[in-house]
């Protein structure tokens, strides 16, 4: 996995001699020492390089201090990987699990470090202009596969309950932000938290869903735009696929100040298929005809993403986010909020 590493950050540290008596007991072929490096994304779930002086590998933990019940589920990204990595799907191989938190002080798991680019920014940097779209088309692939996936067949009937997973999404969100006083309200959340529930659309089909599927959870070849590793399966769990798709399409909807947005870039200039035809390519590889009430789910995912901000700002506040760009992910909460209300009352004129 490559990425910017920084050094552990204050909030973040361990018992690095705990972590290596750990890793000699349960992790075949260790052999220390280490040495520790923080990952300078992450913002839920702490991200570190460890190196040996033979190989490299990552963990992710739970942060320290008072959590939200039932985020930062460390065993359930395990878990997942572990069954997508047999079913030879693009995800990192997983060594082992601790859910002891006396070893640094809460659950953690160790993985490969998978050598690739991580991309930041929308416009692919450093990529030529004739490939740009090719690395784009090798996201919605990935996506794609990950669709049409059996979780049954790869051992993952009990991953998540099989319907109403839209509706459970929007009441789970919806809780967290009203739920995080410190992190405050506004108007347009407010708004999304009424509207959402009254035009959810029923689900009908489900398969193992990301959760976060964007650029920068992923690792591409280092030459070929080719998905090698999709990382981050903190929100995954069975659901709707469209949901999940409907995400991955926010980045012709966020602006381009949060890097990885499209909206008010050059596409054509980048050589980039517009949304309707990120849309068609997606349906061709996974055999649906059209995505009925496309826009609601936008909407919903908007407010999802303006949601998990929100829950940032929370940590925050109490001094116990992730990652050094905490108060840069928080200013775009109010902009992603307006743009969900945006979405639904332009659905809702568009069927009047």
């Amino acid at each position: 996995m490559s990425g910017a590493t920084v050094a552990v950050r204050d909030n973040a540290r361990f018992d690095t001699a705990a972590l290596e008596r750990w890793m000699a007991e349960n992790v075949e072929g260790f052999s220390g020492p280490i040495s520790v490096e923080q990952f300078a994304g992450g913002q839920s779930n702490p991200t570190f390089r460890l190196t040996t002086p033979k190989r490299a590998y990552v963990m992710r933990r739970k942060p320290p201090g008072q959590l939200l019940k039932g985020a930062h589920a460390v065993d359930r990204e395990a878990r997942v990987m572990r069954a997508l990595e047999g079913a030879g799907f693009p995800a990192p191989r997983v060594h082992a699990l601790c859910q002891d938190d006396s070893v640094i002080g809460s659950w953690f798991y160790v993985m490969d470090l998978v050598e690739g680019r991580i991309f930041w920014d929308g416009d692919f940097p450093g990529v030529a202009r004739e490939a740009k779209a090719a690395h784009l088309d090798a996201m919605n692939a990935t996506l794609a596969q990950l669709h049409g996936l059996d979780p049954v067949a790869i051992g993952l009937a009990d991953y998540g309950r099989p319907d109403g997973y839209l509706r459970r999404q929007i009441e789970r969100w919806s809780r967290q932000y009203r739920e995080d006083d410190l992190a405050g309200r506004t108007a347009d959340m407010d708004f999304l938290v009424d509207w959402l529930p009254a035009h959810a659309p029923s689900d009908e089909a489900t398969s193992v869903v990301h959760g976060d599927f964007r650029i920068d959870n992923m690792i591409f070849h280092p030459e070929r735009p080719e998905v090698v590793a999709v990382l981050d399966w903190e929100l995954s769990t069975l659901g709707h696929p469209v949901v999940d798709f409907a995400y991955n399409l926010l980045m012709y909807r966020a602006p381009a100040a949060m890097r990885w947005g499209l909206a008010g870039r050059d596409l054509a200039a980048l050589g980039y298929p517009d949304e309707a035809a990120y849309v068609a390519a997606y349906l061709r590889r996974t055999g649906r005809e059209q995505i009925a009430d496309l826009e609601v789910h936008v909407a919903f995912n908007l407010f999802r993403l303006a949601a998990i901000i929100h829950g940032i700002k929370g940590r925050m506040i109490r001094g116990n986010a992730s990652s050094a760009d905490a108060a840069g992910m928080v200013a775009h909460m109010d902009t992603l909020a307006a743009t969900a209300r945006q979405v639904a009352e332009d659905w809702e004129k568009g069927r009047g």
